[in-house]
This record gives C-alpha cells, structure tokens and sequence, in this order.
C-alpha cells in the first residue's frame, strides 16, 4: 500500500502513459477475476496513487539536488573564473614574451571551461528528471478502473 509496485508493472505503466502527451486524459483499466474484485476495489486503487505520488516526491527531491548543485557549481565556477582572469591580468603585467601570453590564454580558457558542469545543470540536466516528476504527479491521481475478467469460453468437448 505504501511504496511497493512490482517493476514490470511499473514500467508498463510507465511506458504505457510515456507514449501520450502529458496533457491527455488517461485513465487505468485493470481487468480482474471476479473472485478479486472485491479486494482490488478498495486496495488498488490507493496502493497505485500513493507509490506514484512517494516517487514523484522522489524526483521532486531529485529536481531540488540538482538545481542545488548547480547554483553552488555556478558560484564555484564564477569563482575560479575571476580568479583566473584576476591572474591573467597579474601574468600580463609581466611582458608580452610567448610563455606569457601561454599562461594568460590558458587561465582563461580555464576558467570558462570551470563553468561547463554549471550550463549542463542548468541546460540541459534537469530536463529528464522534471519530465519524470510530471509523469509520476499524473499516475498519482489517475483514475483506475477495474472491470470483470471475461473468461474465455471453452466447448463443451473440453469440460
């Protein structure tokens, strides 16, 4: 009930609704015996809501990690960015000789290479995590319905 769904289940659901825009409606059908109806009504529906609402919390968490790390990656990386241009500017003071010019160019480079992992957060790293959060908050609240499995007739031959 709480935080337990089998992972091939998951995963069809999982799939199953991936292949819809997030803003069509949708609902889920389980088709059950009738001897498990009963007990499928009144447990199903509240085990499947509250697995998909614990793991959208999950990537809710996840989502506020990552855009933690990039802000203190972001200040990291301005950080050593003047740095390296305070020290570019030092090292330029010195002359115009080859190696100078070596150091200056390297610092630089240096320091906007520092903000690389910062722009990949903040670009493009987020995105997957976000667009899961969505899919879970939508299973978290999807209407189920359950529907009496229909068995397959057999002839009378076979009884």
């Amino acid at each position: 009930l709480d935080r337990d769904l089998d992972d091939n289940a998951e995963n069809y659901i999982i799939n199953s609704v991936d292949e819809f825009p997030l803003n069509t409606p949708l609902k889920l059908v389980f088709y059950l015996p009738s001897n498990e109806q009963n007990t499928a009504r009144h447990l199903l529906p509240s085990a499947l809501h509250n697995y998909f609402d614990y793991r959208q919390q999950g990537e809710q968490r996840k989502l506020r990690t990552i855009w933690r790390q990039g802000r203190i990656s972001l200040l990291i990386g301005l950080s050593f960015l003047f740095v390296c241009l305070s020290l570019s500017e030092l090292i330029s003071r010195f002359g115009s000789a080859t190696f100078i010019h070596f150091l200056e160019e390297g610092l630089l480079i240096s320091g906007w290479v520092a903000l690389w992992r910062p722009l990949e957060i903040f670009l493009y790293e987020w995105w997957p995590v976000s667009y899961q959060q969505k899919i879970f908050a939508k299973l978290a609240y999807i209407p189920i319905e359950i529907r009496l499995l229909e068995e397959p007739s057999t002839p009378d031959s076979f009884r």
